[in-house]
C-alpha cells in the first residue's frame, strides 16, 4: 500500500496542526518511582523468559527522566501495570513552573487521540449488535454528507485508508509564529466549534488518494465516526462512550469534557514558550478537537481500560479481531494501523494502543495484546529545542518497560 506524507500525523505529532507550538524548556526534575516493576515474575508477552518481566523501578524512571531532560518535557508521569496490579509509577519533572510543584503521579491530563480508541471501541460494539457494518458505505449512515460516500465504507474511515483530508491541516489551524501562537492563546483556544463546521473543513480539501489506495492520518475521520454514532444510536457520541466503556469501567479519572475548559482534580500544567517565558495552556475548549480527541484522563484509567479492551472485556473475540487487523502505517516509529487502535512494533514484539497529543499534552497507551501488561506515559513537551527527542524517548521507554533493558 503506497504511503502518502502529505502533513501525516505521526506517532509524535500533536492533535492539532502546528505541532512546532510545543515549545519545552529543560526542568528540575523532582523524580518518584512506587512499587515493584516485574513482582509477578512470568508476564506472558513472550514466554516466560520475557526480558521484560526483568526491569527494575529504578531504571523505569530513568527512562521517564530522559523525557523531561533529553526530551525537553517540563513533567512525566508513568505507570506500568501488570495482570490488573500496579508495579510501578513514576514522576518527573515540575508540574506547575509558577509554583516549582512537582508533577502529581496520578494526575489526570488531555490524551488526545486516544479517544479515537474509546469512540471505536463503541462502534465496534454497534457492529456486534448488529447495527453497523463495518464494510457498508459511509452514505448509509451520513447520507450527503460525505464526497464520493458510497465508494468510502466505514472500516476506510476507522483505519484511516479513505483519503478524507485532515481538518488540523488546513492553514486556519496553523500555529508556527509566535504571534499566531499568542492569538491561540488569547482567542482561538476558548472557540467552540461543532463537529459539522470541523467536518466541512476537512472535505472542503481535495481528497490524498482515492479510498483504499493510500495510509493518511486524518482527524476527520473520526469527527464523521462520531457522527455516525449519533445517527445509529440516537445519542451523542459522548454519551455512548460514557455508558459503554467509562462507567462500566469505573474510569473516574476520564471525561470528555465538550468546551468545558478545565482538567479536573491534580494535573500537570502545558505550557507553550514563548519569547518572554512559559505560557499556560492548561485551559482549552477541545470542542476543537471533538471526537478526534478531546479526552481527559490518567495513566491508571488509561492502563485499566488498554486491558480491559485488549483483554476482551468490552469486545468480543470477533470484533476484537477486526479492531487488530492492520495496515502498514508509519515507518519511524514502526507502526500498523487497525480500527482505532495502533500496533507498534518494539525491539523484542509488538504492543498496542494509541498515542495522543494537543497542545501542552502528549500521552502514549500501549498493551501486549492478551491485556496483561500495559503502561501508560503523559508528557508536557515545553523545550521546542529538545522537542524531537521527545517521542524517541517514549518509544525508549515502552520498549524498555516490554522488552526489559538492552541485553537483558
Amino acid at each position: 500500500m503506497k504511503q502518502y506524507r502529505t502533513g501525516a500525523r505521526r506517532l509524535a505529532a500533536a492533535l492539532l496542526a502546528g505541532a512546532s507550538v510545543f515549545v519545552l524548556a529543560p526542568t528540575a526534575g523532582a523524580a518518584q518511582a512506587t512499587g515493584a516493576a516485574g513482582a509477578t515474575g512470568a508476564a506472558g508477552f513472550a514466554g516466560p523468559s520475557w526480558p521484560g518481566a526483568k526491569v527494575r523501578p529504578e531504571q523505569l524512571q530513568q527512562g521517564l527522566d530522559a523525557l523531561t531532560g533529553e526530551g525537553g518535557a517540563s513533567a512525566a508521569t508513568g505507570e506500568l501495570r501488570q495482570d490488573g496490579r500496579v508495579v510501578w509509577r513514576g514522576t518527573s519533572g515540575v508540574g506547575d513552573l509558577a509554583t516549582g510543584e512537582p508533577a502529581p503521579v496520578d494526575g489526570a491530563f488531555r490524551a488526545g487521540s486516544i479517544t479515537k480508541t474509546f469512540l471505536a471501541t463503541v462502534v465496534l460494539q454497534l457492529v456486534g449488535e448488529g447495527r453497523v457494518g463495518l464494510d457498508e458505505p459511509i452514505e448509509r449512515y451520513l447520507p450527503g454528507v460525505v464526497p464520493n460516500g458510497s465508494a468510502i465504507t466505514v472500516r476506510q474511515v476507522m483505519n484511516h485508508t479513505a483519503g478524507l483530508y485532515d481538518y488540523t491541516q488546513d492553514p486556519r489551524f496553523a500555529y508556527d509564529t509566535e504571534a499566531d501562537q499568542r492569538r491561540l492563546l488569547d482567542q482561538d483556544r476558548w472557540r467552540t466549534w461543532s463537529a459539522s463546521e470541523l467536518i466541512a473543513i476537512g472535505l472542503s480539501h481535495p481528497p490524498y488518494f482515492p479510498p483504499g489506495q493510500g495510509w493518511q492520518y486524518s482527524n476527520t475521520d473520526y469527527l464523521l465516526i462520531g457522527e455516525l454514532v449519533e445517527k445509529v444510536t440516537g445519542h451523542d457520541w459522548r454519551s455512548e462512550v460514557r455508558g459503554r466503556v467509562i462507567r462500566p469501567l469505573g474510569l473516574h479519572r476520564t471525561s470528555l469534557p465538550g468546551t468545558a475548559t478545565g482538567i479536573p482534580g491534580p494535573h500537570s500544567h502545558g505550557y507553550l514558550q514563548l519569547s518572554d517565558g512559559p505560557a499556560d495552556v492548561t485551559e482549552f475548549n477541545t470542542s476543537v478537537a471533538g471526537a478526534s480527541g478531546e479526552l481527559i484522563s490518567s495513566n491508571d484509567d488509561l492502563a485499566r481500560f488498554d486491558a480491559a479492551l485488549l483483554g476482551g472485556r468490552l469486545l468480543a473475540p470477533a470484533q476484537l479481531a477486526q479492531m487488530t487487523t492492520t495496515v502498514p502505517a508509519d515507518v519511524q516509529p514502526p507502526t500498523d494501523y487497525g480500527l482505532g487502535l495502533m500496533k507498534l512494533k518494539l525491539s523484542c514484539g509488538n504492543v498496542w494502543g494509541h498515542p495522543g497529543g494537543i497542545y501542552g499534552y502528549t500521552t502514549y497507551l500501549f498493551g501486549d495484546r492478551a491485556g496483561r501488561r500495559q503502561v501508560s506515559v503523559s508528557a508536557n513537551p515545553y523545550d521546542q529545542a529538545k522537542g524531537a527527542a521527545l517521542t524517541p524517548a517514549a518509544v525508549a521507554l515502552v520498549d524498555l518497560a516490554f522488552c526489559g533493558p538492552a541485553g537483558s
